[in-house]
């Protein structure tokens, strides 16, 4: 039998999934939940420890427990997660729309990011991410081919990073990433849903292989509503 606070958390937490309680109200009290349920203080402070936990609250010293948007995905800043990871943890329907696939002549902005002669020749992969229906991210890729070959169009709707490590066997170990906000540009208006918005976030990633090899250069574009972009951080001491 499902102990009690599980199964209130499990109430409130649905109610919160489909809206019925907006994001950024209060929660009922201690005490008017404890009436309401039925049940103990204790068992009332349980469910809404594993509510906070799992990002459904926020607890709020003198106030009370807020109710979060939980219709934002989480994105690790420091991980290295493919999109197709991230999707498997999304409840929403998702769908990956290549754009543009093409193996083309650096220009000199790609060049410069990916350190590049005028000899080296990329993948450029387009690439919108749709989320219930909803086109959110705008995914631009470019991929150095002496490091990348035989890449696919069917590749790039599953996972690129799926068929490097595992078709491949190459181990892809550490990036570097540049987060700004920018104002949307023609094309990020015209392959995504910004009706409304103003900025866009972009995400600027430099991924090198175990041998510090550069070889992929991305800029993920995300509309602004629909991200945390979250990270752990401790202090050195």
């Amino acid at each position: 039998m499902e102990n009690k606070y599980l199964s209130i958390y499990n109430q409130i937490s649905d109610q919160i999934k489909k809206g019925e309680m907006e994001p950024d109200t209060l929660l009922p009290s201690e005490n008017e939940l404890t009436t309401l349920y039925d049940t103990s203080r204790e068992t009332i402070r349980k469910a809404l420890n594993l509510l906070s936990q799992n990002g459904f609250i926020q607890k709020v010293r003198g106030k009370g427990s807020i109710v979060i948007d939980v219709n934002k995905f989480d994105f690790p800043v420091s991980g290295l997660v493919s999109f197709k990871e991230l999707a498997q943890k999304i409840d929403n329907k998702v769908r990956t729309i290549v754009k543009e696939f093409s193996l083309v002549k650096p220009d000199e902005h790609v060049k410069q990011q990916l350190n590049l002669t005028s000899k080296d020749l990329v993948w450029k992969v387009v690439r919108v991410r749709e989320i219930s229906d909803e086109k959110i991210i705008l995914d631009k890729d470019y991929l150095v081919k002496k490091y990348v070959p035989g890449l696919t169009e069917e590749i790039c709707a599953d996972s690129i990073y799926s068929y490097l490590e595992n078709d491949l066997n190459l181990t892809i170990s550490f990036a570097k990433k540049e987060i700004i906000v920018i104002e949307p540009t023609e094309e990020d208006r015209n392959l995504l849903d910004l009706e409304g918005f103003q900025n866009i976030v972009v995400i600027k990633n430099y991924v090198y292989f175990d041998d510090a090899s550069l070889f992929q250069y991305t800029e993920s574009r995300h509309r602004p509503d629909k991200f945390r972009f979250v990270d752990f951080a401790r202090r050195n001491h």
